[in-house]
């Protein structure tokens, strides 16, 4: 059998040296300003995007992609990759339709292929560790089944957090009220952000002021994984400051086996708005 491949969407936010260095496909969503559509990645850039954001009244919205992008992919990786398995990991289906639409695209192939659909219940590098991870273990070998096992295990144990610098975003998106976001401005509340057990976005706790803020979403991750060994990816929208503080922040009271850096895109980073700081982890 030859060696599995991965495929994920844009909104996973893998570097590209990592993709490139794994070979992991990924599949563009649509942003949409308006009455104009951008594939995320591909004809819109993270920092387009996030100009477009900061001058935008409204906030934008994401289309996935169609099932026929999907059977297009995996047709194409199943002629260049003759016998090897495909696992498709994607943004939470509480999110977004991305997952269905994966999941019927690999029905509609004209001749069936080995695909697994994965749902990560998850959102930007929450779904890229996962991707990241099944490529790391296709490149020495593993198995479909070994690899389908390791990224259930990280689905139930993994954490994001996100800390949010404005509430202009989400109460621009309807998560909070006028009058609240105003208030929180105000006594300078700051919202963690996480992505739930349902792969929802929701508000975990809301702290006044940046460090108090920093150093609680710390002390959640103690409680997660106490002094357990945890691989940890920063993230951030737009400014990257606040993320590496965090960062290390993390190092100075987690045991941290690695630590990686990213830029989150689109799908966060329209709740979030720029300035927003991220934690991905999980454990070794």
């Amino acid at each position: 059998m030859s060696a599995v491949k991965i495929v994920t969407d844009s909104t996973a936010d893998v570097p590209k040296r990592v993709k490139e260095q794994y070979g992991i496909e990924v599949v563009p969503l649509k942003v949409i300003f308006g009455d104009e559509d951008f594939l995320d990645g591909v004809t819109i850039t993270n920092s387009q995007f996030y100009d477009r954001l900061t001058s935008s009244a409204a906030l934008p919205t994401t289309s996935q992609p169609s099932p026929i992008e999907f059977t297009e992919m995996y047709e194409r990786m199943n002629k260049q990759y003759a016998d090897s398995p495909i696992i498709s990991v994607h943004l939470s289906s509480a999110l977004s339709g991305t997952y269905q639409s994966a999941l019927l695209g690999s029905t509609l192939m004209e001749e069936s292929g080995d695909i697994t659909v994965i749902d990560s219940k998850s959102a930007s590098y929450g779904i890229g560790m996962l991707a990241v991870k099944a490529a790391e273990m296709a490149a020495v070998g593993a198995s479909k089944a070994d690899i389908i096992a390791k990224l259930e295990f990280m689905i139930e144990d993994s954490r994001v957090y996100f800390l949010v610098d404005t509430l202009e975003y989400l109460q621009k998106g309807g998560r909070i009220g006028k009058a609240a976001a105003l208030l929180g401005s105000i006594l300078n509340i700051k919202p963690i952000l996480t992505i739930d057990k349902d792969g929802e976005v929701s508000a975990i706790d809301k702290v006044r002021g940046t460090k108090k803020a920093m150093q609680r979403m710390i002390d959640l991750l103690k409680q997660d994984f106490g002094s357990d060994p945890v691989d940890m990816t920063i993230g951030w929208t737009q400014k990257k400051e606040l993320a590496l503080e965090l960062g290390v922040l993390a190092q100075g009271q987690l045991n941290i086996r690695s630590i990686g850096q990213t830029e989150i895109g689109a799908v966060i980073g329209t709740h979030a708005g720029p300035g927003a700081a991220a934690l991905f982890i999980t454990r070794v």
